[in-house]
């Protein structure tokens, strides 16, 4: 099923890529199906974190279950890192 609506989800991605500024799928290993996905964000609440993640075509159709929002704080040796 995730096949069938996978046009819809990226062109979810694509709108919103204003907020959503990385997003890939998860596999525990290359050869396996995917098992979830990341989503980096440059929002101002987690409240619209949330409303990203439960407005997205997966989450609406019940492909994703669940989520679960993160600070991330970049390690100082990187230096600059623009998304």
């Amino acid at each position: 099923m995730r096949k069938e609506h996978a046009e819809d989800h990226f062109a979810y991605l694509a709108a919103y890529r204003d907020r959503i500024l990385l997003a890939g799928g998860l596999r525990n290993n290359p050869a396996e199906w995917f098992c979830g996905g990341m989503l980096v964000m440059g929002v101002g609440s987690r409240a619209e974190a949330a409303a990203l993640c439960e407005d997205g075509p997966y989450f609406k159709l019940g492909l994703r279950e669940s989520y679960r929002p993160c600070t991330w704080g970049k390690g100082p040796c990187y230096g600059d890192v623009t998304l």
